[in-house]
């Protein structure tokens, strides 16, 4: 299965958004860009750097590669509504991405981990693709053998709010949780500008 393998922290710099937290605390300390030009004064960045940059931001925040990313845009453009609203709601859908908001991991990459290594159940049924689109209604419970898992156990330790986004539902007791429906734009915290996306998209 292809994926980044990259080091997040140096990515991180380059984009400017924090990717994990150990990458936030790298970037309190180097507030600035990798390697030996990262302090030095920047040219002038482009309107399509600035789009690419945008796009890649969104790329890694959800852990998508390019040929997976277009295949969201080009669906989000067949759909009712902004392209650009209907490709973050497209990337929200995705099963490490819910498993991540519901607290079951604490990023998500390592949700995308934990889906592939088949450490949980959606409606009863075992699924380990981490691009799975869920649907409205959707319970997704961590499998009997996995719930003594450190890394699941640590991350809901700091839900503090099971209904921190009102989309999703978290039964800590159960460990389950239900995609109550789909959000809208404006509900999902989101680093990057999609509209720049589209734009580069669209040229």
């Amino acid at each position: 299965m292809a994926r980044n393998t990259g080091s997040v922290v140096k990515q991180s710099r380059k984009l400017g958004i924090a990717l994990s937290t150990k990458a936030n605390k790298y970037m309190e300390r180097r507030p600035y860009g990798p390697g030996q030009h990262g302090k030095g004064k920047r040219m002038k960045v482009s309107e399509y750097a600035l789009q690419l940059k945008e796009k890649q931001k969104m790329k890694y925040i959800y852990g998508v590669l390019e040929r997976q990313f277009r295949t969201y845009f080009e669906k989000a453009t067949r759909m009712k509504g902004k392209t650009g609203d209907n490709l973050v709601k497209l990337l929200e859908l995705r099963l490490d991405n819910v498993i991540y908001r519901m607290g079951f991991a604490p990023t998500r990459r390592s949700a995308r981990q934990l889906v592939t290594h088949g450490h949980f159940q959606i409606n009863k049924a075992k699924v380990n693709i981490p691009s799975y689109q869920l649907k409205t209604g959707d319970v997704i419970t961590v499998r009997e053998k996995s719930r003594q898992l450190d890394i699941i156990h640590n991350a809901m330790k700091r839900v503090k709010d099971a209904s921190v986004y009102t989309w999703v539902s978290l039964d800590k007791a159960a460990m389950a949780g239900t995609f109550v429906r789909v959000p809208e734009r404006e509900e999902i915290p989101m680093l990057a500008n999609e509209q720049l996306v589209v734009e580069l998209y669209s040229k």
